[in-house]
């Protein structure tokens, strides 16, 4: 059998494997605890198949492209010995993948929606659209910023827990001034940066530099870039919060 033929039908079954669980797990509460009748079981057996099929083709285009993109850049940029196209790639690779992110941009819009109740901005359909545009920006400026921090610890070997604590301690310190109705907007921002397409992309990034660099192994040192792109929201967006009460 052809080696991608090979690959394709190994992550088909591993996504069995994966959904099984959950399958399992609704088919007893719908049977023995909810006791109601199935309702459309053609279209939910489709729908299943579906998500098996994009599960699937999901995972083997995560192996065969963007891991291998993610790692050849990092080899190459690291190669070059050029550390600002190197952080220049890290930000715009952050930024790009969460500036269009779709939960991103639901989270936003319903921020605007609850500022504009609460009184922080007006209920004018212009000003719930610029604070839920200002909103993205801030939070894909945070990601963008996460990753230069996160490469340029693994090129200066900076202490990952040291960085992570300091910064929770951060959080918490801003969350005592922020205003009650973006507490839990920064703290979900944090959850809807990590998407399918960033986490693996910036997971090769970091690998393959650790990886290409001298002394670095990319197990201690490759991981540790998506804990920055879901603390550095949070912070963000807690002093969007406080800048938008006072202006």
């Amino acid at each position: 059998m052809n080696a991608t033929l090979r690959a394709l039908l190994d992550d088909g079954i591993s996504s069995v494997r994966d959904l099984l669980p959950i399958v399992v797990v609704i088919a007893i509460f719908e049977l023995f605890i909810v006791k109601a009748p199935i309702e459309g079981l053609g279209s939910l057996l489709i729908g299943t198949a579906l998500v098996l099929l994009g599960l699937t083709f999901f995972v083997f285009g995560l192996r065969v492209a963007l891991f291998p993109i993610g790692e050849t850049l990092a080899h190459s940029l690291a190669g070059k010995g050029s550390v600002f196209w190197l952080l220049t790639f890290a930000f715009v690779l952050g930024f790009g993948t969460t500036v269009a992110e779709p939960a991103l941009i639901a989270v936003a819009g319903e921020a605007s929606r609850v500022a504009a109740d609460a009184g922080v901005i007006e209920t004018a359909e212009e000003s719930m659209r610029r604070y839920a545009f200002s909103l993205r920006m801030t939070v894909a400026l945070a990601v963008g910023i996460a990753l230069i921090l996160g490469v340029a610890r693994i090129i200066a070997n900076w202490s990952l827990p040291k960085m992570i604590i300091g910064g929770y301690i951060l959080v918490v310190l801003v969350t005592t001034v922020a205003p009650d109705e973006i507490v839990g907007i920064a703290y979900d921002s944090g959850g809807v940066t990590t998407s399918t397409v960033t986490v693996p992309l910036v997971t090769a990034l970091g690998i393959g530099l650790a990886s290409s660099l001298k002394g670095r192994n990319a197990m201690t040192d490759g991981f540790g870039l998506i804990a920055f792109a879901s603390l550095t929201p949070i912070l963000f967006v807690l002093v969007f919060g406080v800048v938008t009460q006072w202006i």
